[in-house]
């Protein structure tokens, strides 16, 4: 068996995934690879693509990259792909890698139990850039391509996430339009742009911000700062009726579920409620119901205005 070092520090800088290329700069012959996966220490994760680790599942990333590295030098990862690279929030569908290819559109293949999908996206030298070395569109293009294809509460919370990462500005908004002229879908998602706010720390405060404003209740602020009457910093309200003196959280179950996460927002709520703040908790399954959070809002100004009254 060859000398190994050499190519370990490689596999290392890409998520533990080496090509065949690769190998062969380094000293590697194709029995040699073949050899180290016949014995389980190396993968075979696509053609041409190994995993130098196979003690356990490969990560996403590395099956992200070998999907990419496997179609050629010219596959660039897009669509969900592109934004899970970027970690923009609001789409969650993680059994597909996408990517784009110039010329004849390629067959879909499978790597584990991910499907690749091919496409065949009309890119731009300016549309494409590198995250950790896999080629990508630029978060722009990504943006614009996928509220192309999403419903308008899964557009929005894209933007939103995109905007409150900082790969998106007010000025990368306002260019949006433009890239997405002339396509299947831009007539419809364009007034989506106006609804945006990078203020939203998470798709189920978008989600939830949305339902109050197609309830006709949209709040005043987002990320509200409650003090209390010594003017002390409490924290900030996901969503909020200044007036009303009301602020609503958007609680995911993944963040909020953790004990000493439970302990906090309780805590929170006390304090809040101490200074005069009536607190109201949505969760993701309370934003798939058109009229409970409107309700529920609605409700709560009443009782508001009546105490004012």
């Amino acid at each position: 068996m060859r000398d190994l070092t050499r190519i370990y520090p490689i596999a290392a800088r890409q998520d533990g995934v080496v090509t065949a290329a690769q190998c062969r700069t380094h000293g590697l012959r194709p029995v040699d690879v073949a050899i180290l996966c016949r014995s389980g220490r190396w993968l075979r994760l696509a053609r041409g693509v190994y995993v130098v680790d196979a003690t356990g599942p490969p990560g996403r990333r590395a099956v992200i990259r070998a999907a990419v590295l496997s179609f050629g030098p010219n596959a660039v990862a897009v669509l969900g792909t592109a934004a899970e690279l970027y970690g923009i929030g609001g789409l969650f569908r993680r059994d597909e890698v996408h990517i784009s290819l110039p010329g004849p559109l390629a067959r879909p293949r499978r790597i584990l139990d991910q499907c690749v999908r091919p496409h065949q996206l009309v890119l731009r030298p300016a549309d494409v850039t590198e995250v950790d070395g896999i080629p990508v569109t630029t978060p722009l293009r990504t943006v614009a391509d996928l509220v192309l294809q999403l419903d308008r509460y899964t557009a929005v919370s894209v933007l939103d996430s995109s905007l409150n990462r900082e790969l998106l500005d007010d000025e990368d908004l306002d260019s949006l339009p433009a890239l997405m002229a002339g396509r299947r879908g831009a007539v419809a998602s364009r007034p989506w742009l106006l609804e945006a706010d990078g203020r939203a720390e998470s798709p189920l405060e978008s989600r939830s911000r949305l339902r109050c404003v197609d309830g006709n209740v949209a709040p005043d602020e987002l990320q509200y700062p409650v003090r209390d009457r010594a003017g002390r910093l409490l924290g900030f309200g996901d969503l909020a009726w200044t007036w009303a003196r009301l602020v609503a959280e958007a609680d995911g179950a993944e963040p909020h579920s953790q004990p000493e996460a439970v302990y906090r927002d309780r805590r929170r709520q006390n304090d809040f409620a101490n200074a005069g703040f009536t607190v109201v908790r949505f969760t993701w399954q309370d934003t798939l119901a058109p009229d409970y959070i409107p309700h529920v809002i609605r409700a709560a100004l009443t009782r508001a205005r009546a105490g004012a009254a």
